[in-house]
């Protein structure tokens, strides 16, 4: 019987899974709610199946609803989260998981007092890619890991498919190192181990309370040097890339889900099969899901792997 999925925030990403569950047969999105006027509208074209709620509370009521997706704000999520819990549901954690420290391990620790099912939606945990640059270290191809080097760029923040979310903009819960960063972070992360921030310089416009537009840093995840640069320019194409050098060669995942690995100085670009990379990646996100509301062992990220990302985001954030 199919997973039934009630979903909180019907914006880019609320969209996004609502349409990746409907073509998943593992799941059966059952109802939805956002505060935007057009929300009910909205969701009768991408799940037309789907009820729209009265209220959030409403719909984490709802007896048909196996697992709660959180696609609103950050500042939101763990209120919904424990809301869930109260109601013996599971749940399914955009990132950021919050911007609250405190409140995210009060969070982290009922859920582990309380032997809660709940994720956060890092893709990395699951993507080929991602999966593949695991593999690479297993075998030791690379020869001992020398580094790992991080560059994003954007022309705009925040990018033009997400002007409606206003507080991307802001200091308070948006900005590229939450909304991005992050994933790179919880990649070096579940490699590597434990982040510790070493240094680091935050660029912010003139403008009170926008979010930041530059970052440069130092990190360690466990032993392996970590470098961060990214930059909000106006003048260059969205990039991002994240690059892992070894003694005898690298790894650099770019663009999200594309992989090229160098060897013996040429750089070649890693298949991964007919069909979208990305698709692919989002499919082997559900199956994990899947696996996690049946019981099975699986790999989605912890509450508690994304407080560790939280923390490290957050210190960075408040050292600029």
């Amino acid at each position: 019987m199919a997973h039934g999925i009630g979903i909180i925030g019907l914006g880019v990403m609320g969209e996004r899974m609502a349409r990746n569950m409907g073509k998943h047969p593992a799941f059966r999105v059952t109802a939805a709610w956002d505060p935007a006027a057009d929300a009910a509208e909205r969701l009768q074209t991408i799940a037309p199946e789907a009820r729209f709620a009265v209220t959030a509370a409403d719909l984490i009521a709802d007896p048909a609803i196996d697992c709660l997706y959180i696609a609103a704000p950050p500042a939101s999520h763990l209120g919904y989260a424990h809301l869930a819990f109260d109601r013996g549901k599971a749940v399914f954690c955009e990132k950021p998981l919050a911007v609250d420290t405190e409140a995210s391990r009060a969070c982290v620790a009922r859920i582990e007092r309380e032997r809660r099912v709940a994720a956060v939606n890092f893709p990395f945990a699951s993507a080929p890619a991602a999966r593949a640059i695991a593999s690479g270290l297993k075998s030791g191809e690379l020869g001992a890991v020398d580094r790992v080097e991080i560059e994003l760029a954007f022309e705009r923040w925040p990018r033009a498919w997400q002007e409606a979310a206003r507080w991307l903009t802001r200091r308070e819960q948006g900005g590229f190192v939450r909304e991005v960063l992050s994933h790179f972070l919880f990649l070096s992360l579940r490699l590597f181990g434990p982040l510790r921030l070493l240094e680091c310089r935050v660029d912010y416009p003139a403008e009170p309370g926008a979010a930041e537009i530059g970052v440069v840093a130092r990190l360690e995840a466990g032993e392996v040097p970590v470098s961060v640069e990214g930059r909000v320019a106006g003048s260059v194409p969205d990039l991002n890339r994240w690059r892992l050098t070894g003694r005898q060669g690298a790894f650099e995942l770019h663009d999200w889900y594309s992989l090229k690995r160098r060897i013996n100085g040429g750089w070649l670009d890693v298949d991964f099969g007919e069909g979208s990379v990305r698709e692919m990646s989002y499919r082997a996100q559900l199956d994990a899901l899947d696996d996690m509301l049946s019981g099975k062992l699986h790999g989605l990220p912890s509450f508690r792997e994304a407080l560790a990302v939280q923390e490290c985001v957050e210190a960075l954030l408040s050292s600029g």
